[in-house]
């Protein structure tokens, strides 16, 4: 029998594990923090984005798209939000793209010194065979053969383990080498791990940044 306290406490659970939302200033949607970009105003009066969500003073936010990063810049939306003039940077778009590059790679880096990363086609596909695999990655230079071979396996062994399948195409060949410390890597595969998991978050994030707010990310996901 559920009492009233019972329903009361599953209704506080809920409440808590309920997440909290923002206002994207561009489109006016509430949507969780992860799906948007928080924005502060540098003592010089300068729009800044802050990606980790941790840089001092009152915050705005913008949908995690290069498109809506556009619109705020160019329709005077960060000013209007904060009621106070500020300056935003004629590239910010690609200032803030940049910067999400600069964080993947740096996750990709952590994931390589925690011994998540396999490099190479034939190590790539081995380690996908044994279904170790929790995200596969492509150099944007790629060719498309080989990556489809990859992914098809990749995602027959995942679905039928019942995992999730990710698929990473968001970095150079240069960015990749920087990232794993070798040369010429144009296919990675990532095995479980904290790392994996952090990584596995800003790819995503890149992949919905670079896109028109309409399309769906480019990391692949199926259930």
């Amino acid at each position: 029998m559920t009492t009233v306290a019972d329903q009361t406490a599953a209704e506080g659970v809920r409440k808590r594990d309920k997440p909290s939302l923002r206002t994207c200033i561009v489109t006016r949607d509430e949507l969780p923090p992860a799906e948007l970009i928080r924005f502060v105003v540098a003592p010089d009066g300068t729009i800044t984005p802050d990606l980790a969500r941790k840089l001092p003073g009152r915050g705005v936010w913008v949908r995690c798209t290069a498109a809506d990063v556009a619109t705020a810049a160019t329709r005077n939306a960060f000013a209007k939000s904060l009621k106070r003039k500020v300056n935003v940077a004629v590239d910010l778009p690609a200032l803030v793209e940049q910067l999400m590059v600069a964080r993947t790679v740096q996750a990709l880096s952590l994931a390589n010194k925690a011994g998540l990363v396999v490099t190479g086609f034939s190590k790539v596909d081995a380690e996908v065979g044994r279904g170790a695999v929790m995200i596969v990655v492509h150099a944007a230079e790629a060719a498309i053969d080989g990556s489809n071979k990859l992914d098809r396996k990749h995602v027959a062994i995942a679905t039928d383990q019942g995992r999730t399948v990710q698929i990473v195409r968001e970095l150079t060949i240069a960015q990749l080498d920087l990232a794993t410390g070798r040369e010429n890597v144009v296919h990675a595969a990532l095995s479980a791990g904290g790392a994996t998991t952090r990584f596995s978050i800003e790819a995503e994030r890149l992949g919905r940044y670079r896109l028109p707010q309409s399309l769906p990310a480019r990391v692949a996901k199926a259930e």
